[in-house]
């Protein structure tokens, strides 16, 4: 990247989900809700530990999120991952969330947060998680 796309900020991780909300996922004033993005980023972010753990994980921590900008109905909505450790048993995968509104060039990034997964068995039971 040189000095000059400085300014032009660009989603980082591997892009794991693209969806669009519809009316259905929005208040009154067409804004979507919170918790709508949230289980998007959830679904990607276990997405990317399944790939990891080869097989089932929980959700055990969100590590804050600050909404930077309303998200609104009929954008389309991406997430992007990327891993930023592995443990014994636990998998920790930033989500960036990026909109492009219907009528914008460009994206815009909504929000973050880190996700924290642990690797179960079909017990429901803390596994290891495979070598890499």
């Amino acid at each position: 990247m040189s000095n000059l796309d400085d300014d032009k900020p660009v989603p980082r991780g591997e892009l794991t989900l693209q969806v669009v909300p519809l009316p259905a996922d929005t208040n009154a004033n067409g804004d979507v809700y919170a918790g709508w993005l949230v289980k998007q980023m959830d679904l990607a972010a276990a997405t990317v530990a399944g790939r990891i753990s080869l097989g089932r994980n929980a959700t055990v921590a969100i590590d804050r999120m600050e909404f930077l900008a309303p998200l609104r109905v009929g954008s389309q909505v991406s997430c992007y991952c990327e891993l930023q450790d592995i443990g014994r048993s636990s998998m920790k995968i930033q989500v960036e969330v990026w909109t492009l509104d219907r009528n914008a060039k460009r994206q815009r990034k909504v929000t973050e947060a880190l996700f924290v997964y642990v690797a179960i068995d079909e017990h429901g039971r803390i596994r290891e998680v495979p070598e890499q």
